[in-house]
């Protein structure tokens, strides 16, 4: 099976030229998981696919990464064929959050007779969980506030840090495999996200070179951060990945 990483979107809140950050999983050219659900990649996750995500993780609850699924309750529901089907995998600290973000405004159609989370099947995920046949890792990331945020792993393809600070101690465990690490990146840092001089200071150059930068400010900062010598994401573009290391087979 082939394997690859496609931006939805790039940028930070402000960043509408880039997208919100937002990225699907691919296998064999079909979405298979898309990581969060920006108002922005939302709009390019159906100009490019033409469908919904039909599984998604989200990382937070910050609405550049989950505006977009007033609309997606909306394709979902009046759309018999997934009304109630499309996963939606939440960290499940998150699940009190995303429901006051998302999911609370009373009497979500004006006719009546429907939740919000009627259009989804939520799935509460904690440490891991599995789709499709694979199994895939979570782990705290440090944004903002404790215990709101967190990374995802693909064991020995793909880790998304998800917005965050450095974390040098959890990508030493969750990073571990060769995978490639898209990493949250400004040019310049602040109490919520990273800045290239944090990374440099805190990640052992072999980490930097499997990174791939995203949640920049603008395409000037981009092109800064590449000036630099690293590698950033641009808003639709595909990474190829390495398939997911299998499981080791437990033999009775």
């Amino acid at each position: 099976m082939a394997w690859q990483l496609r931006l939805q979107g790039v940028g930070n809140a402000a960043a509408v030229e880039l997208g919100s950050a937002m990225a699907t999983i691919e296998r064999d050219g079909a979405p298979w998981l898309t990581i969060d659900c920006g108002a922005e990649g939302l709009t390019a996750f159906l100009a490019h696919y033409g469908h919904p995500p039909r599984a998604l993780f989200i990382t937070h609850t910050h609405l550049d990464h989950v505006a977009g699924f007033e609309r997606l309750f909306v394709d979902s529901w009046f759309d018999p064929k997934w009304r109630g089907r499309t996963r939606v995998y939440v960290p499940a600290a998150l699940i009190p959050l995303l429901h006051q973000r998302v999911g609370g405004y009373p009497n979500v159609l004006a006719e009546g007779g429907v939740n919000f989370w009627d259009a989804f099947q939520v799935v509460p995920v904690d440490d891991a969980f599995w789709h499709e046949g694979e199994r895939l890792e979570l782990f705290a990331t440090r944004h903002h506030w404790p215990g709101t945020s967190f990374g995802l792993r693909l064991p020995g393809s793909l880790v998304w840090t998800g917005d965050t600070r450095p974390i040098p101690e959890q990508l030493a465990r969750w990073a571990d495999d060769d995978e490639l690490i898209a990493h949250d990146c400004a040019v310049v840092g602040n109490p919520s996200h990273s800045g290239i001089e944090d990374l440099e200071r805190e990640y052992p150059p072999a980490l930097l070179a499997r990174c791939v930068f995203y949640h920049y400010a603008s395409r000037e900062d981009g092109e800064l951060l590449q000036r630099r010598g690293y590698r950033i994401a641009r808003p639709g573009e595909a990474i190829g990945l390495a398939p997911p290391r299998a499981l080791p087979v437990e033999h009775v």
